[in-house]
């Protein structure tokens, strides 16, 4: 059973990324949105064996994204494509004048 669908809002670093066949693909390293305007544009996420320390995490998009869960997300992409996202970017921290 996978449980009901929750918000983007409560995503956490850790959940578990799933690809449409099911396998597992990497865990959540960062929500990338604007809680405060209630924009949700993606996830960074991290796979393989030694997630988050090795290599740079992959943007996964909001409409790439099939379901939210607890502790789990789905993605409407096969296993294989997770190569095909772009890496993660951090946008920079604004300067305070």
């Amino acid at each position: 059973m996978r449980g009901d669908p929750v918000s983007w809002l409560m995503i956490e670093p850790g959940w578990t990324v799933v690809a449409s066949d099911g396998s597992e693909i990497g865990r959540v390293e960062q929500v990338v949105g604007d809680a405060e305007k209630d924009i949700f544009s993606g996830l960074a996420i991290s796979s393989g064996l030694l997630t988050g320390l090795v290599g740079k995490a992959r943007f996964v998009p909001s409409e790439r994204i099939r379901s939210i869960t607890e502790r789990r997300i789905e993605l409407d992409s096969p296993s294989d494509d997770v190569d095909r996202f772009a890496d993660y970017e951090p946008a920079p921290e604004h300067v305070r004048r």
